[in-house]
């Protein structure tokens, strides 16, 4: 496999990562008023248009060993989401970004060229036979795979099992606030954990940050990975977390924005992509 960092824009971008503006900019599509919101875009320079980041979704059929054609819980913020984080990207750093996320299934001849990879709300996701081999030679080959979006234990000891199918016998790694992904761009001094933007109104001002708060299993927020035999981070689990809501539902509310999107969401997300791109 050619990862992103092995095309000479790759490098390029990588190298050049870290010249972020020094504050953010208003939302892209903020809607405080109710109107409508515009979605963001830009273009890419010719010289650039086959060294850029590209945003891969992954669709699969699935939920709780049910499969389904269309739709389905891989869908959730799409696309809103990927489009406004492409944009921060672009806008916040010297990275190229194809302004054209893309959804791919894990089976796809293709899906060698999409090195970055994320999976969403696997709370009940099973892998088929199939899924399991290809994601397993895809993070092996260099690859490298985002998951967010999923609460709670049972959550966690579902998409625990599925990825012990991908890496049979292989630890995976409950990430200290220390390790160099929660610093090397932005520097986190805690462990973001984001809610959706429906219960982080519910609960502003309370001090509760996660959801379906009754249950004591959604409290604590983990950052979990997987390694190959060199020591390279192939996979991190973002559990009792939902970062992709506030890359989506930037325009919706300044306080949410203020809050979670601008100072954990879009933080912890440059750090990973940063992260999957030089190491």
């Amino acid at each position: 496999m050619t990862t992103f960092l092995q095309t000479r824009g790759g490098r390029a971008a990588a190298l050049a990562a870290l010249g972020l503006a020094l504050a953010w900019p208003e939302p892209v599509a903020a809607q405080w008023d109710d109107a409508p919101a515009a979605m963001p875009s830009w273009e890419i320079e010719p010289a650039f248009k086959h060294d850029v980041f590209t945003f891969a979704r992954v669709s699969y059929s699935s939920y709780g060993g049910r499969r389904a054609r269309r739709g389905g819980r891989w869908a959730t913020d799409y696309p809103d989401a990927e489009v406004n984080l492409g944009y921060r990207l672009q806008q916040m750093t010297s990275l190229k970004v194809d302004p054209k996320p893309v959804v791919v299934e894990l089976t796809d001849k293709d899906l060698t060229r999409y090195p970055f990879l994320y999976i969403v709300e696997p709370g009940m996701l099973v892998f088929s036979d199939d899924e399991v081999v290809a994601l397993r030679r895809h993070l092996l080959n260099g690859g490298f795979l985002m998951i967010d979006d999923f609460w709670g234990e049972e959550e966690w000891y579902n998409i625990r099992d599925e990825m012990a199918r991908v890496f049979p016998g292989r630890e995976i790694v409950d990430l200290p606030i220390e390790h160099p992904i929660f610093h090397c761009v932005f520097d986190l001094k805690e462990k973001p954990q984001v809610p959706s933007i429906h219960h982080a109104i519910n609960y502003q001002g309370s001090g509760i940050t996660w959801e379906r708060p009754w249950d004591p299993s959604t409290r604590e927020v983990h950052y979990r990975a997987y390694f190959d035999d060199k020591g390279r981070m192939m996979a991190i689990i973002c559990h009792n977390t939902d970062l992709g809501d506030g890359w989506e539902r930037e325009g919706e509310s300044h306080w949410y924005f203020k809050e979670f999107a601008e100072k954990r969401a879009y933080p912890m997300a440059i750090n990973i992509i940063f992260w999957a791109m030089t190491h």
